[in-house]
């Protein structure tokens, strides 16, 4: 497994693992990444804006298990965001969240103060990472929210 940035060749099985994780978790709906207008197009979404990355882990047949962003969050130059964290299912529980995590947030530190995220309680698994890697659970979203179907919070500060 090897991780990388993400390429214009990636954008359609990106979208199948967030559409198929979201659909299996019951959070196809309004208000989530689901809807979100760039997910056929991350790659370019990543590229254009400014203190933003997205990479990817793929499997030595260059097949795509799963990928993570950082982008600035709201109008808040001190805080990136980490976006779209999620595993193919025949590639979970092999650690490559946690090394997309290192990734992510070794890059979220060269650019921000803090990196916040939002998910869902019922994505227990994923709550435990964030707890894990040092995320303090909020009690409500930072101001600037756009996926108000999202029901937990949690904030990093970065060394």
């Amino acid at each position: 497994m090897d991780i990388r940035e993400i390429e214009m060749n990636d954008n359609q099985a990106l979208k199948r693992i967030i559409k198929w994780s979201l659909e299996d978790a019951g959070l196809n709906i309004p208000g989530t990444a689901y809807f979100d207008p760039q997910l056929g197009y991350l790659s370019q979404f990543y590229k254009e804006k400014p203190g933003a990355k997205y990479w990817v882990v793929v499997t030595d047949a260059n097949e795509v298990a799963g990928g993570a962003g950082i982008a600035p969050y709201a109008q808040n130059s001190d805080v990136g965001e980490l976006q779209k964290l999620y595993i193919a299912p025949e590639f979970r529980g092999k650690g490559l969240s946690k090394q997309l995590m290192t990734t992510a947030l070794d890059f979220a530190s060269k650019h921000y103060t803090y990196c916040y995220l939002e998910t869902s309680r019922k994505l227990e698994i994923a709550s435990y990472l964030y707890r894990q890697f040092g995320f303090q659970e909020l009690n409500e979203p930072l101001d600037g929210s756009e996926h108000g179907a999202m029901d937990d919070w949690y904030i990093k500060k970065l060394v």
